[in-house]
C-alpha cells in the first residue's frame, strides 16, 4: 500500500489559532509583538501618572495661601495615590486630602479670624510642594526618555 499522510485534525488549537493571532483574532496583537510593545505602556502610565502628580502639586501651590473654600475652611493639601497595575507600571489611583492640621496666626483683622482672632491656614507646605514638583518632573521625564528609547529599539528592529 502507498504512504498515506495522515489526515489533520483543523481544531482550533491548530494552524487557526495562529492565523488568528497573525491576523488579529483573540489574544491580539500576537504574544511576541506584545512584550515588544510593554516597555511602551509601562513608561506611557509612569507618564500619565506624574501628570497627575504634576497637577496636582500646581493646584496646592497655587492654593496654598487660601483661607476660604466653598466647603468651609482653608485650603487642605491634596496627595496623589500611586497603585501598581496590572502591567508592571504604575497608575494614580486617586487623589486624596492630607489630613494634618494648618498653622493659625493670630491676626483679629482678617476676615476669616474667628471669635478669637486666630486665622486657620493651608496645610500646604510650599518647601515640600517644590521638592515633590522637582520629584515628579524628574520620574516623568525619565519614563519620557524611556519611551523614546524603546521607541527606536522598535524601529530598528523593523529595519532588521
Amino acid at each position: 500500500a502507498p504512504f498515506m499522510r495522515p489526515k489533520r485534525s483543523r481544531s482550533a488549537c491548530g494552524w487557526r489559532s495562529r492565523m488568528a493571532d497573525i491576523i488579529g483574532g483573540a489574544g491580539w496583537p500576537p504574544r511576541p509583538v506584545r512584550s515588544l510593545l510593554r516597555p511602551l505602556g509601562i513608561s506611557g502610565g509612569g507618564m500619565s501618572a506624574m501628570s497627575k502628580a504634576l497637577d496636582v502639586i500646581s493646584q496646592n501651590i497655587s492654593n496654598a495661601e487660601t483661607t476660604r473654600t466653598p466647603e468651609g475652611g482653608p485650603y487642605k493639601r491634596k496627595v496623589v495615590v500611586f497603585q501598581r497595575d496590572g502591567s508592571g507600571g504604575v497608575a494614580a489611583n486617586q487623589v486624596v486630602e492630607d489630613t494634618r492640621p494648618g498653622a493659625e496666626d493670630y491676626d483679629p483683622g482678617h476676615p476669616d479670624a474667628d471669635a478669637n482672632g486666630f486665622v486657620k491656614r493651608s496645610n500646604v507646605d510650599i518647601n515640600t510642594e517644590i521638592v515633590d514638583l522637582m520629584i515628579a518632573r524628574r520620574v516623568h521625564e525619565a519614563n519620557a526618555t524611556v519611551f523614546q528609547s524603546a521607541k527606536a529599539m522598535l524601529k530598528r528592529a523593523i529595519d532588521i
